[in-house]
């Protein structure tokens, strides 16, 4: 169904982000039965943990269009689905997605932990839904990450752990709300910048800054403690820690005016330039520099890191060199030339999506092809078994093996 956009007022502006294989490497859709592996035995296991920007949040959508949802579900209404039958979600709007990173393929295993929405302790969001940390929490059945790995290792040789978190702790989704609201609600000649306002000031200072650091330092302790627990020395497995990937352009690179409010109404990216260019330069340095700065903390010597700063640039939401399918003469994603004409980040979305296939959650996030393009990376960062870091970016048009042309470097 056609996905409508509005000018609503801030109360009604619900955009709820979380910081959320059919090519190389097939699914693995839920955690296998126990085996007679362990550490250091059997074929190898890369685990994913963390937030929405690792789960495979919108992962359903090949690019975005404001026609018809056909134009670009990849996926189809089975996307988000883990559990062993593939009829459900383990944790319902965890949105661990079939195109998520870690299904590398190759002989290599994957299995999803992460869940949209997620911070760095264990919590219940306003809506109910559960939301594991990287922690050891265990009540009525449900556990945090941390546990859920230690109880996987235990059984299966896991070799590498990716690691998302921070996101959330900084209220990534709160600040683009206020964003949004922002544009929809001032005008061109007397705007309202969120990068002005509480949210942002309290998500930037130095207190917020220093806490969250010391949170996603600790929640990388405890991915080593649930290894050890496991049964696996420090030097057996790496901890692969990705930051976080720029999803918008700077106010430049724009393909929408920001009088009106077709960047909204349209493009479903509803920034002020001032804030566009705010976010890219400072909200998003510090959130990576905060990740950068935990590993330090941690004190773990076996990290490795994958930089995503720049992964989408040239590919990001609104950005001027590329388009809604129909504005870039496509009616499938599926057609010659789509996904390099296409976004790699889902539209910013209301609630208007509520008579439609599209999650609020899903919005600003990395799309089907921007998840396969982390797949590549990850699979890069991997390295055979040999694990490496750094940063990753598009390197040619086209598609190896049904996967965005990636390298690491």
């Amino acid at each position: 169904m056609l996905q409508h956009r509005h000018r609503g007022l801030r109360a009604r502006l619900l955009v709820a982000l979380a910081s959320g294989s059919l090519a190389a490497g097939g699914l693995a859709l839920a955690a296998p039965a126990a085996s007679a592996d362990g550490p250091g035995s059997g074929s190898p296991w890369v685990v994913t943990v963390g937030d929405s920007y690792i789960s495979g949040e919108a992962g359903r959508w090949a690019g975005n269009s404001d026609v018809s949802e056909s134009y670009t579900d990849a996926l189809g209404s089975t996307a988000y689905y883990d559990n062993a039958a593939n009829t459900a979600e383990t944790i319902p709007r965890c949105h661990r997605s079939h195109s998520a990173e870690v299904y590398l393929g190759g002989g290599v295993s994957g299995l999803d932990l992460a869940c949209s929405g997620a911070k760095t302790a264990t919590f219940t969001d306003s809506n109910g839904y559960f939301k594991p940390g990287l922690d050891f929490y265990s009540s009525a059945g449900n556990q945090g990450q941390a546990l859920m790995l230690q109880s996987f290792a235990t059984t299966h040789n896991v070799t590498m752990v990716s690691f998302s978190i921070g996101g959330n702790d900084f209220n990534f989704g709160g600040i683009v709300q206020e964003c949004v609201s922002d544009f929809l609600t001032s005008p061109s000649w007397w705007p309202t910048y969120c990068k002005d306002g509480s949210t942002v000031a309290n998500a930037m200072s130095s207190t917020t800054v220093n806490s969250n650091t010391a949170k996603m330092a600790a929640a990388m302790q405890n991915i080593r403690t649930a290894m050890r627990n496991a049964g696996y020395a420090d030097g057996a497995w790496t901890l692969m820690v990705q930051n976080y990937p720029s999803p918008l352009p700077t106010s430049t690179g724009f393909r929408y005016s920001q009088s009106g409010y077709t960047r909204q109404n349209t493009g479903g990216c509803g920034f002020w330039n001032a804030d566009a260019d705010y976010a890219n330069g400072t909200i998003l340095p510090t959130i990576n520099n905060a990740v950068g700065n935990a590993i330090t903390q941690s004190g773990l010597a076996n990290v490795k890191t994958v930089d995503l700063a720049s992964t989408f640039t040239g590919r990001r939401l609104c950005e001027s060199t590329v388009g809604l399918l129909e504005e870039k003469g496509y009616t499938s994603w599926t057609q010659t030339g789509a996904v390099d004409s296409t976004e790699w980040v889902n539209q910013i979305r209301t609630v208007s999506t509520a008579t439609s296939d599209y999650y609020i959650q899903e919005s600003l996030h990395p799309n089907y092809w921007g998840q396969l393009a982390l797949r590549s990376c990850l699979r890069q960062a991997f390295n055979s078994g040999a694990p490496k870091g750094g940063a990753c970016t598009r390197s040619a048009n086209g598609l190896v093996n049904g996967e965005p042309v990636m390298s690491l470097k």
